[in-house]
């Protein structure tokens, strides 16, 4: 019976492996269109008024930083758990 119990174990343990790379993979997608959003509406900002081009750009790249740490986290979070 320990025998049996020990390979489901194993089962479960090279399952649970492979969920890393996945969750890590689906952490990305969301900072990835936070990142395209933010750009964009900075460029149409931009566009519709050039003479405050200096702060959208400063705006821009903290909500660039702070989209890019949620990716962070979650890279840390697949080698956490």
């Amino acid at each position: 019976m320990s025998t049996l119990s020990y390979l489901a174990q194993e089962a479960a343990d090279a399952k649970v492996k492979g969920y890393g790379a996945i969750g890590y993979g689906l952490a990305a997608i969301g900072p990835g269109i936070g990142v395209g959003i933010v750009v964009g509406k900075a460029i149409e900002g931009i566009a519709r008024q050039p003479e405050l081009q200096g702060q959208i750009r400063t705006t821009m790249f903290l909500g660039i930083a702070f989209t890019e740490a949620l990716a962070l986290i979650g890279l840390v979070a697949g080698f956490i758990f």
